[in-house]
């Protein structure tokens, strides 16, 4: 059964309506779940949906009202459930969710708008939510940023079943590299990054890709030693496609050398792994089954998908959230520390600043926040808002 756009666009309306002229996808796919829209048929409608969205959220909310007056009748006399929509493959024991900061500066706003929904999906269906503080950087890494992380988590999510460092789990990275280069999926490169970006760029293999199994376990022994490659000499590829139309696909690295002393593990590790590496391994060994990430992760989700293909894992079931973006404020953890050293701020709990240690301080509620994810949904649709439009909704929800 075809449902006619007059009845999503009544829908789109109604919730418009309820949330300050601003509908939001999740709402409607919800309600049309109402009017026997199945699972499978979400991708069909989510094109046609995300388009009245924008032409419903662009007009005034007075020609809001005069419309749905018109096409109320359309829609169901039930109550439309303001809610999550399902996922799919959901087990009988819940979802396994994650999220990923770098402890490179404070959490924002931006790290709420991203991951909120992750928190709202583990309260829907029980499961667990892994916070993985991506501390495999050491030049980027601040000594503070760990316990502001996890106070920051517990305030505003609520529901953290279990903090990791990446960078307490090598030993774990370790044994995946091994495990690549002996499924012969992966290889020691010792091109320069200008050797191999010509290598990339021509689309062709470089020398060090022909390298046999046991010379890359050497190689790779080598990296390890301290006596062995020095920083800059050897990375470690994964065998993709050096024919790959996107060049960002081709033989990417997983780990490389680098000496830089670590605000924890000091200077006991030399070779560091790449995102690819670690977020394959920590997902597969925490069994996440459900990945919920910005567009901008689109490409690290086909390499992270590559790894679990030769390793003869199942991918989770991933989804591309699409961006808020704010027209009057950089949401950049480097920056934000950055000014907070050079004295501009008193500290992340500065009110003037859009951190998470901030709305804390300023008396935000974390239902506010979650309420707004819920309102938002599971939607590929990017949004240019300023943050004082922004905290105008949050507002709204906070009072209520």
């Amino acid at each position: 059964m075809k449902i006619p756009e007059k009845k999503i666009r009544a829908y789109a309306l109604k919730n418009a309506l309820a949330y300050n002229g601003k509908a939001q996808q999740g709402a409607i796919i919800s309600a049309l779940f109402n009017e026997g829209m199945k699972k499978e048929e979400v991708k069909e409608y989510a094109k046609k949906i995300s388009e009245i969205i924008k032409e419903v959220n662009s007009i005034s909310i007075e020609k809001q009202e005069r419309e749905f007056e018109k096409l109320k009748n359309e829609i169901s006399e039930r109550e439309v459930r303001e809610e999550l929509s399902e996922l799919p493959n959901v087990p009988k024991t819940g979802v396994v969710m994650r999220f990923r900061p770098a402890p490179s500066g404070p959490l924002h706003i931006g790290h709420i708008i991203s991951n909120m929904i992750n928190s709202l999906y583990i309260r829907k269906y029980g499961g667990k939510f892994y916070i993985i503080i991506d501390d495999t950087n050491p030049e980027e890494t601040l000594s503070e940023a760990y316990k502001n992380i996890k106070e920051d988590c517990n305030w505003i999510f609520g529901n953290v079943h279990e903090y990791f460092n990446a960078s307490d789990r090598m030993k774990i990275y370790y044994e995946y590299a091994e495990k690549l280069i002996n499924k012969n999926a992966s290889y020691v490169c010792a091109c320069s990054q200008e050797e191999f970006k010509k290598f990339a760029e021509q689309k062709k293999e470089c020398p060090c890709r022909k390298n046999s199994v046991k010379d890359n376990l050497e190689k790779w022994k080598k990296m390890l030693d301290v006596k062995g490659y020095s920083e800059g000499e050897a990375v470690l590829r994964f065998k993709s496609n050096m024919q790959d139309s996107n060049p960002a696909m081709r033989d990417f690295p997983l780990a490389r050398i680098n000496l830089h002393k670590h605000p924890l593990q000091k200077n006991k590790y030399r070779v560091w792994p790449l995102m690819n590496l670690s977020v394959t391994a920590d997902d597969i060994e925490l069994k996440v089954t459900h990945v919920i990430r910005g567009k901008d992760h689109a490409d690290n989700a086909k390499r992270q998908e590559m790894i679990y293909k030769v390793l003869e894992k199942k991918f989770p079931w991933t989804f591309f959230m699409g961006k808020i973006k704010f027209t009057d404020v950089a949401l950049s953890k480097r920056k934000l520390n950055a000014a907070i050293k050079e004295g501009k701020y008193s500290g992340a709990e500065d009110v003037r600043l859009p951190t998470i240690a901030s709305l804390k301080k300023r008396g935000y509620k974390p239902e506010a926040f979650a309420k707004f994810a819920e309102q938002r949904g599971l939607t590929d649709v990017d949004k240019l808002i300023s943050q004082e439009d922004f905290f105008e909704v949050i507002d709204t929800f906070d009072k209520k």
